[in-house]
C-alpha cells in the first residue's frame, strides 16, 4: 500500500545546500520520527517530484543516496516502488555485550516480549554446547526482541539451570547478561558464533513482521564465562532487511 508522507516543503533554491540533500535530510527526519516506517512504499517519483518542486532527476539523486545508506530499496516491476528499510541495527559481533547493550549504544530504545520460560531436559545438541549430561536440567527462554518498540529478532537460549538456580523467578524482559553477572557472578566474555543466512518459518515471519519474500540471519552462540565455562547456548533469528553485523578480521596478523 502507498503510504503518503504528509506536507511536504519545497526546496529553497537559494540555500547552499544542494536540492537533493535537502529531500534526502527531510526523508531521513521523517523516518526518524516515525512518520516513515519500514515497509512503507513512497508515492510515485512524478508525486514526490512535483512536491518538492524538483526534477525528476534531482529526486532519484536523494533516493540513491539513501539507496546507498541502506535505508531505502527500490523495486523495479508492475508492484514495484520505493520502499522504507528503517534504520538499520547495527550488530558488532566483536563485542561480548548482549543485545539491549548493542541497541542503548546505537541510540535505539530496547524493547522485548517474554514467548516461553520454561525448564525442561537438555537434548544433545544443547548438552554438547553446554558441556552437560544429555537430558541435564536447563532454562529455555525465547524472547521477541524489539528497537524502538519493532521487532528485530527472536533470542531463544538455553542456560544451564544448575549454574543460575531462580533465573525464571526474575526479570526476564531486559539484559540477561547483566542478570548472569549481578546475580550469579558469570557474565559472558566471549563466544564462538556461526552466522547462516536462513528462510524463517511462517510463524518466525509474522512474529517479526516480516513481508514479501522472507530474509533472515540464523546466528548461532556458545557464550563463556571468565572461567571458560559455557553459560549460554543460543540460536537467534534477526530480521535480514533490519540488521547489519559487524565483524573485523585480521586481527594479530603480522603484515
Amino acid at each position: 500500500m502507498e503510504t503518503t508522507v504528509g506536507e511536504v516543503p519545497a526546496v529553497e533554491k537559494d540555500s547552499s545546500v544542494p536540492p537533493y540533500q535537502q529531500i534526502e535530510a527531510w526523508l531521513l527526519e521523517a523516518i526518524a520520527n516515525g512518520e516513515l516506517s519500514s515497509g512503507d512504499r513512497l508515492p510515485p517519483e512524478r508525486v514526490l517530484a512535483r512536491a518538492f518542486q524538483v526534477s525528476r532527476m534531482t529526486l532519484r539523486h536523494a533516493l540513491g543516496a539513501l539507496e546507498v545508506r541502506g535505508l531505502v530499496t527500490r523495486v523495479l516491476g508492475r508492484n514495484g516502488g520505493t520502499f522504507i528499510q528503517g534504520r538499520k541495527i547495527a550488530c558488532d559481533l566483536n563485542q561480548i555485550t548482549g543485545f539491549t547493550d548493542q541497541l542503548r549504544s546505537n541510540g535505539h530504545r530496547p524493547g522485548s516480549r517474554l514467548l516461553e520460560a520454561v525448564e525442561t531436559g537438555a537434548d544433545e545438541e544443547v548438552a554438547k554446547a553446554l558441556e552437560i549430561g544429555s537430558g541435564a536440567p536447563v532454562y529455555r527462554i525465547i524472547r521477541l526482541r524489539l528497537a524502538d518498540e519493532q521487532p528485530v529478532a527472536i533470542e531463544r537460549s538455553w542456560f544451564p539451570a544448575e549454574r543460575f538456580p531462580g533465573l525464571l523467578k526474575r526479570d526476564l524482559n531486559g539484559s540477561i547478561y547483566a542478570l548472569l553477572d549481578i546475580c550469579y557472578g558469570e557474565r559472558p566474555i566471549k563466544a564462538l558464533e556461526t552466522l547462516e543466512a536462513v528462510r524463517p518459518t511462517r510463524e518466525q515471519a509474522q512474529l517479526l513482521g516480516i513481508s514479501g519474500p522472507p530474509v533472515a540471519i540464523q546466528i548461532e552462540r556458545i557464550a563463556y564465562s571468565f572461567f571458560g565455562s559455557p553459560v549460554e547456548y543460543a540460536r537467534d533469528i534477526f530480521r535480514g532487511d533490519r540488521t547489519k553485523l559487524t565483524l573485523w578480521s585480521g586481527l594479530g596478523v603480522a603484515l
